[in-house]
C-alpha cells in the first residue's frame, strides 16, 4: 500500500514541510506550474531525503544539488514542469529514464499508476530503491542498464519521462511509446538543451518545444557517442 502523505511524517518534519510550501509557492506557482496533482505531489515528497546529509540543508532552494556517480538531483522548477508537461491523470504506466537518486521517481509514483524506472549506476538504484521503500511506494519496479534502449519488456508506455539530455531521442524510447503517448525530455547539444515533448499519433510523432535547459548527458547506445560503452 501506498502511504498517504500524512503518514509520512516519522520521516519528515514540520520545517522541512514549510520549506517546501515555500518551495511551491515562490518556485513553482510564481512561475506558473499549475497542475494541481502535480504542485500537490511537490508538497508532498520530502526532497531532502533524496539527498546526502551535507546537501539536504539546501534541498528545498531553486538549483539543482549534487548526488552519487557525478549525478545531480534537478531544480524544483524543472522537475515540475517537466512533470506538468507529462500530464499524467492517475492511470498511465510511465518509463522513466534516470532513476537517480529517486526524487523524481516517487513524485511519479503520486501521479500515475505503474512506474518503471531505469538506472545506469546500480549504487543510484539500490539507493532510489530503499528511500522509496521507507516511503511505501509500491507501484515503481527499477531496472539497472542502459536506458537509452528503454524497458521493452514492459512496453507499450503512456509516458515516457527522460531526466538526462540526449543528442536525439532513440528510436528505441519512441518505439516503446503508446498510441495517443507523451515523452518528454532534454534533447541537444552537451551545454544546452531543448526540453521537447513528442506525442504519438499513430505513425506520427509531434514535437514541441518548451525552452531552453542543461542536464547532465544520457549515457549509453542512444545518449553522446563519447560517453557510450
Amino acid at each position: 500500500m501506498i502511504l498517504a502523505p500524512g503518514e509520512w511524517r516519522s520521516l519528515d518534519s514540520a520545517t522541512s514541510a514549510v520549506d517546501r510550501e515555500n518551495m511551491v509557492l515562490r518556485q513553482l506557482e510564481a512561475r506558473a506550474i499549475r497542475d494541481v496533482r502535480v504542485l500537490e505531489a511537490m508538497r508532498a515528497v520530502p526532497r531532502h531525503l533524496f539527498l546526502s546529509s551535507d546537501a539536504a540543508c539546501n534541498a528545498y532552494e531553486d538549483r539543482p544539488l549534487p548526488t552519487a556517480c557525478g549525478q545531480t538531483i534537478s531544480q524544483p522548477y524543472m522537475v515540475a514542469l517537466m512533470l506538468e508537461l507529462l500530464a499524467c491523470v492517475g492511470k498511465e504506466r510511465v518509463l522513466e529514464i534516470g532513476t537517480g537518486s529517486g526524487y523524481q521517481t516517487a513524485l511519479l509514483a503520486l501521479l500515475a499508476d505503474r512506474i518503471y524506472s531505469v538506472e545506469r549506476h546500480a549504487v543510484l538504484r539500490d539507493g532510489a530503491d530503499d528511500r522509496l521503500s521507507r516511503l511505501g511506494l509500491t507501484n515503481v519496479t527499477t531496472f539497472c542498464g542502459d536506458g537509452s534502449d528503454g524497458w521493452a519488456e514492459n512496453a507499450p508506455y503512456d509516458r515516457i519521462i527522460l531526466a538526462a539530455a540526449t543528442p536525439s531521442i532513440s528510436p528505441a524510447l519512441t518505439a516503446q511509446l503508446a498510441d495517443g503517448g507523451v515523452f518528454v525530455g532534454p534533447v541537444g547539444e552537451r551545454s544546452n538543451q531543448d526540453l521537447v515533448v513528442v506525442t504519438r499519433r499513430g505513425d506520427v510523432l509531434e514535437t514541441a518545444y518548451h525552452g531552453g535547459c542543461v542536464f547532465v548527458p544520457l549515457v549509453g547506445r542512444g545518449g553522446f557517442p563519447s560517453l557510450a560503452g
